[in-house]
C-alpha cells in the first residue's frame, strides 16, 4: 500500500550528523511489513545519542556485542531490550565506525491500526486509544511486533521502509532534555537533544532521569 502524501529517500538522508537528522525525521513514516500485514507511524518524537561525545549513549565507552549495530552503516536498525521490559528501536545516522543514532521515541499509526491495536492489547487489559498506539519507545517496538531478531535490518530493503513528506512541514521543531536519562547526558543544557512535533498528542511526557 503506496502512503500518500510521502515518497521514498535514499540512505543520504541517514548519512550525516545525528543532529542534522533528528530534527529531519519528524514528520517522516517509518513502515514495517511482515506476515500479518503492514504498520506505519508518522513519527512525532525523537532523541538523538552520539557515541563517544555523548555520555548518554550506549556506544559513549565503544563497541559492545549488543552496539555493534550503532558502529555498521547508515540507515539500519539497533533494536535492544530494555528495564527488563520491552524493545526499543534506534535508527543508525552518520556512517560506518560513528556510533550515532536517533530513538524513535513516539508517533502516530497511519496504516494498520488494526494490527497495530491487536498488539498492543496483547499486553494490556484494557483498549489502546490511537493517540497512546505508539506513544512512548516501548510501544513503538511494540506496534512494529519488533524483537532483537531485527537489530541490523536495513530500512532500505527487507521489512522496513521510511518515506519523506512531500510537503514542506508546518511546525518548527520543539527541543529540550531527554527522557530519562542520568548524569550528565541527562543535563538540559549540554544535551538538549530531543525533538518533537509541538502540541502533538501522541508525544510521550517528559521525565528526568534519576540522580546519580
Amino acid at each position: 500500500m503506496v502512503v500518500r502524501g510521502y515518497r521514498k529517500t535514499d540512505r543520504g538522508f541517514f548519512e550525516r550528523d545525528v543532529l542534522e537528522v533528528a530534527p529531519d525525521l519528524l514528520g517522516c513514516v517509518l513502515k514495517k511489513s511482515d506476515d500479518d500485514g503492514a504498520v506505519a507511524i508518522r513519527i512525532t518524537e525523537v532523541e538523538a545519542y552520539a557515541g563517544e561525545r555523548d555520555p548518554g549513549a550506549h556506544s559513549f565507552r565503544g563497541r559492545t556485542a549488543r552496539n555493534a549495530t550503532m558502529f555498521g552503516p547508515a540507515g539500519h536498525i539497533y533494536c535492544y531490550f530494555t528495564y527488563g521490559l520491552h524493545h526499543a528501536i534506534n535508527l543508525v545516522t552518520t556512517g560506518a565506525d560513528r556510533p550515532y543514532g536517533c530513538l524513535v521515541r513516539a508517533g502516530l499509526v497511519i496504516e494498520g491500526q488494526h494490527l497495530a491495536r491487536a498488539r498492543r492489547a496483547a499486553r494490556r487489559r484494557s483498549p489502546v486509544s490511537d493517540r497512546e498506539l505508539a506513544r512512548g519507545p516501548g510501544n513503538v517496538a511494540q506496534v512494529f511486533d519488533v524483537t532483537l531478531a531485527d537489530n541490523g535490518d536495513d530500512l532500505f530493503g527487507g521489512a522496513w521502509e521510511f518515506l519523506v513528506a512531500d510537503a514542506p512541514r508546518d511546525f518548527q521543531p520543539a527541543v529540550g532534555p531527554r527522557v530519562g536519562v542520568s548524569g550528565r547526558g541527562g543535563d538540559a543544557g549540554e544535551f538538549p537533544w530531543r525533538f518533537w512535533i509541538p502540541g502533538d498528542p501522541t508525544v510521550s511526557a517528559y521525565r528526568p532521569g534519576k540522580p546519580v
